[in-house]
């Protein structure tokens, strides 16, 4: 038995990268899995039949987690195809990069939706499931510059701050419950976005590493299969930096 048998997991933003590699890793651990992503397109089925290879219950959902009444939709409609949410990852993420001199109001609104806005709409609908089911783990995929901040980045370090305080809020109203709340901060991970970057600010971002490598996504999936499982069962309200050290 895997770690997370007999559990339904819902992760946003799925079909690729980060989110779909906590997908797999769940599903690898018993875990059915349910997950969205803005259209369910080739990367999306190629994402199911993967995780249908663990024969587990696997079904991606089309859904914008920054729009509230088709989340509240979405979630109605994964409880009524797998009969519970146990774990609930909120990893749907965009980044519109700008100095704040120049930053538009268009660019700041569409981050502070789709990164902070989605984890409010998809916390607010599964928490009456998981309050009658007296159980649940929720996981904030936040970020060190979450944590720190990043010049550049106002929008998406404010997104990335406020989903910690949002599982530490979280964690403080429904703990009594028996439902835990969490939120990681990865720090530089190889990514299709990350390898796109010129070798010489690759090369200085590892630098600044002790580990001297750039983490992968499955670094992530491990510290989140932890976090979504019993063995963290007397963790909750906790922010864990996945930097191999960068910011100490």
């Amino acid at each position: 038995m895997g770690l997370l048998t007999g559990k339904t997991a819902l992760v946003t933003g799925a079909a690729r990268g980060i989110g779909k590699a906590i997908a797999l890793k769940f599903a690898q651990e018993g875990a059915n899995i349910a997950f969205t992503d803005l259209v369910i397109d080739e990367n999306g089925k190629q994402t199911e039949t993967e995780i249908a290879v663990f024969g587990v219950k696997v079904k991606g959902y089309a859904s914008n987690a920054a729009d509230f009444s088709e989340t509240e939709k979405v979630v109605e409609q994964v409880k009524a195809d797998f009969g519970s949410i146990d774990i609930l990852v909120n990893n749907a993420g965009i980044t519109k990069d700008g100095l704040m001199l120049r930053m538009t109001e268009a660019q700041w609104d569409a981050v502070i939706a789709v990164n902070l806005k989605s984890a409010f709409n998809f916390i607010h609908a599964c928490t009456p499931i998981m309050v009658r089911q007296k159980s649940g783990s929720i996981i904030n995929m936040s970020s060190v510059v979450g944590v720190h901040g990043n010049a550049g980045q106002s929008n998406y370090a404010a997104s990335k701050a406020g989903l910690i305080a949002l599982a530490k809020s979280i964690g403080q109203e429904v703990g009594s419950r028996g439902i835990r709340a969490n939120a990681i901060a990865p720090g530089f991970i190889d990514t299709d976005m990350t390898k796109a970057l010129p070798e010489d600010v690759r090369k200085a971002w590892i630098e600044k590493i002790p580990l001297r490598r750039g983490g992968t996504v499955d670094d992530i999936a491990n510290v989140a299969t932890f976090l979504a499982s019993d063995m963290s069962s007397y963790v909750t309200g906790q922010v864990i930096q996945v930097d191999g050290g960068m910011n100490m």
